[in-house]
């Protein structure tokens, strides 16, 4: 493993050297000005991301699983994405999932050690059965942690496509991977703490690559989160608004599509542009995989 020393994430900010003397508004201003440098380093990956984002639709549209892996606060940041899937897109909880150094209780308290075991990385994998149907993403700011690195070389090995996002360039697992995504963020507001910049970078790659791909999988329609589970007052309020946005319904028949539908947002907008009942509805959408644009398309007058 390469020396800590020589990792960009690593390096001494020279703009942040005197910050414990620093007012309040001053420390807020420079940690400002240094997350604004994120997006772009994040814009200069575009070409890198876009790869990643095929090979994980092609994987997902195929029965494949998209995988995240990680430690510390890049396992956190993975977490975090799988486990909005769900509410956001419906997707069955299997399709996106992360594993995280030293297991789920490691999210809410570190599990000093585990990241170093890389033999761990290839036996969390084990365990939820990663195929080469799948796509695993590593994450890890410096590219170089061990748990990481195992659980890249097994997928690798068993022939499943490999992604990583790291904020160091030529990093090891960036050589290990089918697509490398590297933003670099250089040296943090308070040095080596990637929970910063790094995190950023990675949160923001990790909305990219889950957004885009349920877009492409059909689970957005024009902007709208048409495959959302309304699963508590709030979210029931929000399929009303989508269904009344994108059919002009009012309030009351959206509710009325919906409550006869459970609320399946699909179902209740294919119900009033149809003008049809549930039933009907959900057959429309199985013989469209789901796709409301495909409806659209072939009723264009609607």
């Amino acid at each position: 493993m390469m020396e800590i020393s020589t990792l960009k994430t690593e390096l001494k900010n020279e703009r942040t050297e005197k910050i414990d003397m620093l007012k309040t508004r001053d420390i807020l201003r420079i940690m400002n000005e240094e997350d604004k440098k994120v997006p772009y380093a994040v814009e200069e990956q575009l070409d890198q991301i876009e790869k990643a984002v095929e090979i994980i639709y092609h994987a997902l549209s195929n029965g494949g699983r998209l995988i995240y892996c990680g430690c510390g606060t890049s396992g956190r940041l993975g977490i975090l994405d799988a486990a909005e899937c769900p509410p956001t897109f419906g997707t069955d909880p299997e399709m996106v999932q992360a594993i995280m150094a030293g297991g789920a209780s490691a999210f809410v308290k570190a599990v000093e050690g585990a990241e170093d075991n890389e033999l761990m990385g290839q036996e969390d994998l084990k365990a939820i059965h990663l195929s080469n149907k799948d796509v695993l993403v590593g994450i890890s700011a410096s590219g170089r942690t061990p748990y990481v690195v195992g659980a890249v070389k097994y997928a690798a090995g068993i022939g499943a496509k490999t992604i990583s996002i790291t904020c160091c360039p030529d990093s090891i697992l960036s050589k290990l991977v089918d697509v490398a995504i590297e933003p670099e963020t250089g040296p943090e507001v308070i040095t080596g703490s990637t929970r910063l910049k790094g995190g950023t970078a990675q949160k923001l790659v990790l909305n990219m690559l889950s957004t885009t791909v349920m877009i492409k999988l059909g689970k957005v329609y024009s902007n709208l989160m048409v495959d959302l589970k309304a699963t508590n007052s709030k979210l029931k309020a929000r399929a009303v608004s989508i269904v009344m946005s994108s059919t002009g319904a009012s309030e009351d028949e959206a509710k009325r599509a919906l409550l006869s539908c459970d609320y399946s947002v699909k179902t209740a907008i294919v119900m009033i542009k149809r003008n049809c009942d549930s039933k009907e509805a959900e057959k429309i959408l199985a013989e469209t995989n789901g796709n409301i644009n495909a409806i659209l398309e072939e009723n264009s007058g609607l």
